[in-house]
């Protein structure tokens, strides 16, 4: 294995522990590595490796863990790169807030696995992460970037100005990487206590199940409902802009049968008088002779 190899391996297991071992591990692997003869400068390599923020952290976690589904995310974007070619104002709005909702259902996702290995992730972070999966879609090097599972630092991009995604992976050799999926730790088998428990307890501990889960449920509504809104609101507006494109292709159509028709009478107009003008042309021709002649009948009378 080269020296490359070797540290883009010890990266990515670094970079795949939970955010608070990162520090510790990395030390610990660079003093181990120090102790070799032959390996102080790979020492020194990983110790240079850094702690990636929260946001970076939560997308190499998902990146991780769901690589289908970021793999899912990063074709979604080349296709919509490929389709907003050519199209107009509206239309690109609705293409806009269509990737806002891939990103932004992808990014709960994230939130979540972060929630399942202990850490909240507030909305700054949060807003931190959907950027990068959005820079993921809009710009093909970030979406190495992210593939990479070696982030260090959130991504930013507009799909017109070009991104520095080299200042945001721990290695330049991160681009063209891809990350080792990892699996979520299994959590001990809890001790269980059996406790006799009377028919009001055990009424009381149903209820509050019920309650429960009909507060999850709720939540769920009401998740739902803005990406319902906003879903409708797309598909009315680009409705709409069928209807009308529809009607003015109509009105093309019907415009250019007017044209066609119009065409047809000037076409036979045209003919009449290129022959109405050949016979004046005759006509004149005819008549300057006569003039001529005249002219000269006079001139010779002297």
């Amino acid at each position: 294995m080269t020296e490359d190899a070797e540290l883009l391996t010890i990266a990515d297991e670094l970079y795949g522990l939970p955010l608070e071992e990162f520090t510790p591990a990395r030390d610990a692997r660079a003093k181990e590595l120090k102790a070799d003869p032959d390996g102080k400068e790979r020492a020194a390599a990983v110790k240079r490796l850094k702690k990636p923020s929260v946001a970076a952290w939560v997308v190499d976690l998902f990146v991780r863990r769901e690589a289908e589904q970021v793999e899912q995310v990063i074709a979604v974007g080349a296709a919509l790169r490929e389709a907003q070619e050519g199209m107009d104002g509206a239309e690109l709005r609705a293409l806009t807030r269509q990737r806002r909702q891939l990103t932004s259902a992808v990014t709960e996702q994230a939130r979540t696995l972060a929630r399942e290995e202990g850490l909240k992730v507030t909305q700054a972070v949060a807003d931190q992460v959907e950027a990068t999966l959005t820079a993921a879609m809009l710009d093909p090097s970030c979406a190495q970037a992210v593939r990479s599972g070696l982030l260090t630092a959130a991504l930013h991009a507009t799909g017109v100005d070009q991104v520095d995604v080299a200042a945001a992976v721990a290695l330049p050799d991160a681009l063209g990487f891809t990350a080792s999926p990892t699996t979520a730790a299994e959590p001990a088998p809890p001790e269980l206590h059996v406790v006799p428990e009377d028919e009001e307890t055990a009424a009381a501990r149903r209820r509050e199940a019920a309650e429960q889960a009909l507060a999850d449920a709720e939540e769920q509504v009401s998740s739902t409902e803005a990406a319902l809104a906003e879903a409708t609101a797309s598909f009315e507006e680009l409705q709409a802009r069928s209807l009308q494109l529809q009607s003015e292709i109509d009105e093309a159509r019907r415009r250019l049968s007017e044209l066609e028709d119009s065409a047809e009478e000037t076409d036979e107009e045209l003919e009449e008088a290129e022959s109405a003008q050949g016979e004046a042309s005759t006509t004149h021709a005819a008549a300057v002779k006569t003039r001529d002649a005249a002219q000269k009948a006079l001139d010779a009378l002297g």
